[in-house]
């Protein structure tokens, strides 16, 4: 863990004193080349499809179970028509149909995700050939109460392995301590100089635009104020940006706080549903949502797309269908890794799915109604309503109505089978995942109640947060409580 540098622990040190001259070694982690990985990322594909064989032998059972005439509609044809039966037809026909979604949907995934891994390899290789590409950046941190977890945060950029960089920290009229701890902080640290900005409480959104307003640099990088990035983030970004059609970088996203049931959870829905997807949708330039925790933009893309909005509970969603729109590339970098704190109860789980699925709601509402320069860019958009609104009902519905049926049809023998199916497909996914970001294999059992318990829960709450919208019951922002390190307060 970073602390804070020795030199700021003394706040009577004048500022000469403050500075930290250190020579720049960027971290570079030892790679493979592109052949010799090539085959490692076919491997791994293969690995995780091996699970795919196991659904056939499953549903091979499942259809062939006797007492349940499954014979292709020949039961109709016999005069066997009964409401009973046809029930029973359609529940075996809904639950074909929902595994069919999720398996087409984790085979394109795995395929495109995959075949962005070898891109990225070969990008590697051709960049080895080429001069380095490493402008200023200006780091931009909005943080409203943040003073339990900032020290943190700016220890580990002002780690970071880059020649030039500047943080500014907006603090958006926090009401404790975040400003007095960052104080501490401000001037020069090696190749980083920190500067404070306080303002009016505002809003994430208006915090951001003044960062980005106030920033020296054409690229900016996006940090949330809990959140603690590698050193090798930056360098690791903005090689992608020399390619002056992206318009942005999506970070990837790690729970730090891993130490229970909840966030152990939440930490294989980041590798396993969140990070691949993005993996997945960046073999087309298009990923459909840049992480709040980590986001690196080409300032001129934002300037054309008019900043960051506060007109949707859901910013970092609503500026990439922005840059989507305006017809920018956005593409996702697993090696710029940010690491935060992850709600560690049921309840603020709750409470930050609510917000998110609503801030979603309203971004899509927002831009699906204005003209789409990139028609790919509007169908993932579309990607984008169909798993936010489509796929929870469908996961909520299919659950609640194999349950009806194994209590009332004697269906305990499909439902177990059903069952068995998700685990399998999960575990595929989660094994490629895990392996692609060399994540703990601790995570994987965690596959056993992923989908049946927590997705579940998620999905419960989606459903909710989705009705609500749809009648625009009102709701506020809401503050996730940190936890942080009470050591580190002050």
């Amino acid at each position: 863990m970073n602390t804070l540098p020795p030199h700021i622990e003394n706040d009577e040190q004048t500022a000469s004193n403050r500075v930290i001259r250190k020579p720049f070694v960027p971290f570079v982690p030892e790679q493979e080349s592109a052949e010799q990985s090539f085959p490692l990322k076919i491997q791994q594909l293969g690995i995780s499809l091996l699970p795919f064989l196991g659904i056939f032998g499953i549903y091979a059972l499942f259809m062939e179970r006797p007492a349940l005439p499954l014979d292709g509609g020949q039961w109709l044809a016999d005069g066997l028509f009964s409401w009973d039966i046809f029930k029973q037809h359609i529940s075996v026909s809904l639950s074909v149909f929902f595994l069919l979604i999720l398996l087409l949907r984790y085979l394109f995934i795995l395929i495109t995700a995959t075949w962005n891994a070898v891109h990225n390899l070969l990008l590697l290789n051709f960049e080895k050939q080429e001069a380095p590409f490493l402008p200023p950046v200006s780091i931009i941190v909005p943080a409203y109460n943040e003073g339990k977890l900032i020290k943190q945060t700016l220890a580990s950029l002002v780690a970071l392995d880059y020649p030039d960089f500047e943080i500014i920290v907006i603090d958006d009229g926090s009401t404790d301590h975040t400003a007095r701890v960052v104080e501490k902080w401000i001037g020069q640290h090696g190749n980083a100089t920190v500067k404070l900005v306080q303002k009016p409480n505002g809003g994430k959104a208006s915090a951001l635009n003044t960062g980005i307003q106030v920033s020296s640099h054409d690229f900016v990088l996006c940090v949330d104020g809990d959140s603690r990035l590698d050193p090798q983030t930056l360098i690791k970004a903005i090689k992608h940006l020399r390619d002056e059609k992206i318009g942005a970088v999506a970070g990837n996203v790690k729970v730090l706080n891993r130490d229970n049931i909840w966030t152990l959870l939440q930490a294989l829905e980041y590798v396993e549903g969140l990070n691949l997807a993005r993996a997945s949708q960046s073999f087309f330039r298009l990923v459909n949502i840049i992480p709040g925790p980590v986001g690196l933009f080409r300032k001129s893309a934002l300037n054309q797309v008019g900043w960051y909005n506060s007109d949707t509970f859901a910013e970092d969603c609503d500026i990439t269908l922005k840059l989507l729109r305006k017809g920018w590339k956005i593409i996702y970098e697993p090696a710029a890794i940010a690491h935060t704190e992850a709600p560690n109860k049921l309840l603020p789980l709750l409470k930050q799915r609510y917000r998110w699925t609503r801030g979603i709601l309203q971004a899509l509402s927002k831009n699906r109604k204005f003209e789409w320069k990139n028609g790919g860019a509007k169908a993932f958009m579309w990607l984008l309503a169909f798993e936010s609104l489509f796929l929870p009902f469908l996961n909520l519905f299919s659950t609640l109505y194999f349950v009806y049926a194994a209590l009332f049809y004697g269906f305990i023998y499909y439902l177990v089978a059903w069952w068995l199916l998700l685990v399998i497909l999960d575990f595929a996914i989660a094994l490629f995942a895990i392996a692609s970001e060399k994540e703990e294999i601790r995570l994987l059992p965690y596959t056993l109640v992923y989908r049946i318990f927590f997705v579940l829960i998620i999905d419960v709450c989606k459903v909710c947060a989705t009705i609500e919208e749809f009648l625009n019951l009102r709701m506020s922002w809401g503050k996730l409580e940190r936890i942080g390190d009470l050591k580190s307060e002050t």
